[in-house]
């Protein structure tokens, strides 16, 4: 696993943040002066890769590249996987991205400007595509598997691990570099912006991203990079790989209804399905890693979904959008290393800002402080825009 992450920069950081329940909000005042009507967003340093990556390979790099680039080295580093070995096996990319709006907004405003195509620079549209990730990260890595971008809204990075699995589970690969990557920045969230979706608790940051909270307002938008390493058992312990945990279950939906407004039979579905294909009782799942992003009617249909798939005896529930804000693209392969790293160190991170319950979530059991919990497996949800739904199953090694 790998993670650049507004909670942290690596593993280490994201755990000790998880663990304390630190939240990776800011306002940034430049959204203000753009006319935003929130201000509000998760934001981490863009990292520096001169000297790191060969200018030729940053060329064509945007920005959620570069974070991927670096969750990816971490990734590989602990996976113990080396160039050595990507070059004389066949290793895959599956990455999970929706936009890519600098490069798009920089270029046209060029071509406006200048009157000139030959004007706009030749990274340009490597950068705007929405293969972006997945197209740079291959040829940096020089990936000889599968090769193509999950574009599933803000499922998009948990696909990627639900089709990774599916591949290496038919045989087709033997192992598969995922995850999910989000820009942050005004460009990518202005039309977001538009739709009053985000919170407008400015005064307190840290404290407007409220999931499963009454007084919730809306979403923080946020972003960085996750990537996960998917490998056939056999294969991994072959190496003498370190496993984190098993994916047993995917499960998939879709709601059919607004392309914008979740329903509650859509994430039924997809979670009842990752649980059949777990071949799991529900009983076994001990922690559940809700997609919550801090909207009234999201939350409130998230939490009907899971007492209509779990009944009055459902496991611990946290959001880590609580501390993270909304990693758009990214939120599907992030969270499943946040719940991975909980699983392992034996805790379950707090829904922070959670205050008083509304009632569609007082009868869920939230975590709201840190908690000390043995987790057999895990539950990580991921909803979209258009009606897309994902939820994965993780169990423990």
């Amino acid at each position: 696993m790998g993670i650049y992450s507004v909670i942290g920069k690596n593993l280490t950081e994201v755990r000790e943040s998880l663990f304390s329940g630190k939240s990776g909000i800011i306002f940034d005042p430049h959204r203000k002066d753009l006319g935003f009507r929130s201000a509000l967003t998760g934001m981490v340093d863009r990292p520096v890769l001169k000297g790191v990556l060969d200018r030729r390979m940053r060329v064509g790099l945007p920005v959620q590249g570069e974070y991927a680039y670096i969750a990816t080295l971490e990734a590989l580093n602990t996976a113990g996987l080396d160039q050595s070995y990507l070059d004389s096996n066949e290793v895959g990319i599956l990455y999970g991205n929706d936009s890519s709006a600098v490069p798009v907004v920089e270029s046209v405003d060029i071509l406006r400007e200048k009157k000139d195509t030959m004007m706009i620079g030749s990274g340009y549209i490597f950068q705007s595509m929405n293969s972006t990730v997945s197209m740079n990260l291959s040829v940096i890595f020089r990936l000889k598997g599968v090769n193509f971008t999950l574009s599933g809204a803000c499922a998009s990075g948990s696909h990627a691990i639900g089709i990774g699995y599916l591949l290496i589970k038919q045989g087709l690969q033997d192992i598969i570099i995922c995850g999910g990557a989000q820009e942050i920045n005004p460009e990518s969230m202005a039309s977001f912006d538009a739709l009053n979706a985000f919170s407008t608790r400015e005064s307190d940051p840290a404290r407007a991203s409220r999931p499963f909270d009454r007084d919730r307002d809306g979403l923080v938008p946020s972003g960085g990079a996750s990537t996960i390493i998917l490998e056939s058992y056999e294969s991994a312990i072959k190496r003498g790989a370190k496993i984190y945990g098993e994916v047993i279950g995917y499960g998939f939906s879709s709601n059919g209804e607004h392309i914008s407004m979740p329903n509650v039979e859509g994430p039924v579905r997809a979670m009842q399905k990752a649980i059949k294909d777990a071949g799991i009782p529900s009983s076994q799942i001990d922690y559940i890693n809700a997609h919550a992003t801090s909207t009234p009617l999201g939350d409130s249909n998230e939490a009907k979904s899971i007492i209509t798939v779990f009944g009055a005896d459902h496991p611990l529930i946290s959001s880590t959008k609580s501390m993270t804000g909304h990693e758009m693209w990214m939120g599907g392969a992030s969270e499943v290393v946040y719940s991975t790293i909980m699983m392992n160190h034996s805790f379950v991170a707090p829904n922070i800002n959670l205050d008083n319950p509304d009632d569609s979530t007082a009868s869920l059991n939230i975590a709201t402080k840190t908690t000390p919990a043995e987790i057999r497996s895990f539950l990580s949800n991921s909803f979209g825009f258009g009606g897309t739904n994902s939820s994965l199953i993780i169990r423990k090694v």
